[in-house]
Parts: structure tokens; C-alpha cells; sequence
């Protein structure tokens, strides 16, 4: 792991930590950045493998100074040969980080005890983390409201009679029950959803079910665009719910 040090002179210590994956580590980097811009007094740690260490070291030369990083093992097959067993890595993900992450909390001591860990909503397990140290967690998701208002109100699908369900059969019947969102085709849900394989849809459920145990929610989305699953999401029993401008950062 590479060590991690900072100047004591801050209030605050922000831990992030992404998904491997680039449309997951891209979105995550661009929120830290932005935080770390607009929060001068507090460090920013951006914790990745060794391997996404390596891949992202040249994009962060212009990153603000109180952004640094700290690197796990890679204990996840390489990003070279990822797509070779997608759900293998999916499962080494959310099995193998846990431990090697934990070990790099273990080295922040005060002042640099972590006060808030950011972390991918894939990553569920850093939430139990979280809650066992007592340091508040915010769950970062990196798609639309939409998807995450689509996912978080799955159980209105099986009520409804459209999971599971044939689409070829189906796929044109609407779905006007899901709280703020406009009504669509079964069809045009998220793919995922009637995969013939369930492994995604039920970790997608699984980090969904851990949510509501984070402090906070955070995503991606601009207000007025989605501006009804938002309102409909704030009547949910999330502690606090924020809206961080990242779209222009993402490319």
C-alpha cells in the first residue's frame, strides 16, 4: 500500500473510494475534485488499487493540493483481463477490497482519523465499515436519479405483475407506478432488470437494500432535470440526500 500522509492543518478528512471501473472511478474522481476545490480545509483521500493507481496517476496532476491518494493491493483481476469472467471480478470486488481498505483506515491517525468515507454504492460493504468505526458514510451512485429511483422501487415491478415477465410478451406495456418518474415501456427499463442472468440484478438489490444504513445519498444528477424523482425521492427516509453538479466534468 502507499503510505498516505498529510499536513495536520486540516479540519476535516474526506475518504473516497470508487468501483474499478471507469464509469465508475471517473465520476467519483470529478466529485472529489470539485469537493476538494471548493473545501480547501479538508484533505481528500481518492483510495484505489495499485493497478487504477498506475492508469490514473497522469490525469491527476492538476488536481487541487489537499486531493491526495492512497492505493490498496490489487486483489482483483486486472483490468486487462476483467471481461474474461465479469461476474468473477463483480464478486472479487465486493469480497476481496473490504480487508485491504480497512487496513488503510487503520494507518489515518489524529489528526487524519477519517471524518466522512465517500464511497461507490457498489461498494456496499464500505458502509458496514462505516457504521463499525463510527465514521459517517456517504453512498455515492454513479447513474441518474431515474436508474436509482427505478432499482430502489423494484418491489412496485413484481407488484404489478411485470417481473418477471416475458417482454416479448410485455415489453410495450407501460409502467406509470414508480414515484417521480415519467411512465415508459418495460422495454426501455434497464436491461439488467430481465437479463437471463440474476447475478447483477441482485447485487444491484443488495446495494440498494444498504443504502438506507449509509448517512447520506449522493447523485449525480442536475435538479432541473429530474427534478420530479428527486422531490419523490426526498420523501423517502434517506438522512440527507445531495445533488452535486458533475456533469460538465464528465468526459
Amino acid at each position: 500500500m502507499d503510505a498516505v500522509t498529510a499536513k495536520p492543518t486540516y479540519s476535516s478528512h474526506v475518504v473516497a473510494i470508487p468501483y474499478p471501473g471507469r464509469g465508475h472511478v471517473n465520476p467519483l474522481m470529478n466529485f472529489c475534485n470539485i469537493l476538494a476545490s471548493k473545501q480547501p480545509d479538508t484533505l481528500v483521500t481518492f483510495v484505489v488499487t495499485e493497478e487504477w493507481l498506475g492508469l490514473i496517476s497522469s490525469s491527476s496532476n492538476n488536481s487541487p493540493s489537499n486531493l491526495q491518494f492512497g492505493s490498496i493491493p490489487n486483489v482483483i483481476p486486472s483490468e486487462l483481463v476483467r471481461n474474461a469472467d465479469p461476474i468473477g471480478f463483480v464478486g472479487a470486488a465486493l469480497t476481496k477490497m473490504e480487508a485491504p481498505f480497512e487496513e488503510l483506515l487503520d494507518r489515518f491517525r489524529q489528526p487524519l482519523r477519517p471524518t466522512l468515507i465517500v464511497t461507490d454504492a457498489f461498494l456496499f460493504w464500505a458502509i458496514g465499515v462505516g457504521n463499525r468505526r463510527n465514521i459517517p458514510v456517504a453512498s455515492f451512485f454513479p447513474m441518474s436519479s431515474t436508474v436509482f429511483s427505478v432499482f430502489y422501487h423494484f418491489d412496485l415491478l413484481a407488484q404489478h405483475g411485470h417481473f418477471p415477465v416475458d417482454l416479448l410478451e410485455k415489453g410495450n406495456e407501460m409502467v406509470d407506478y414508480i414515484p417521480g418518474v415519467s411512465p415508459l415501456r418495460l422495454l426501455d427499463l434497464p436491461s439488467l432488470i430481465f437479463a437471463s442472468n440474476q447475478y447483477m440484478l441482485h447485487r444491484f438489490l443488495d446495494l440498494i437494500s444498504w443504502i438506507p444504513k449509509a448517512q447520506y445519498l449522493i447523485l449525480p444528477s442536475i435538479y432541473e432535470l429530474e427534478s420530479q424523482v428527486i422531490k419523490a425521492l426526498k420523501r423517502k427516509n434517506f438522512n440527507s440526500l445531495f445533488m452535486p453538479l458533475v456533469l460538465p466534468y464528465l468526459t
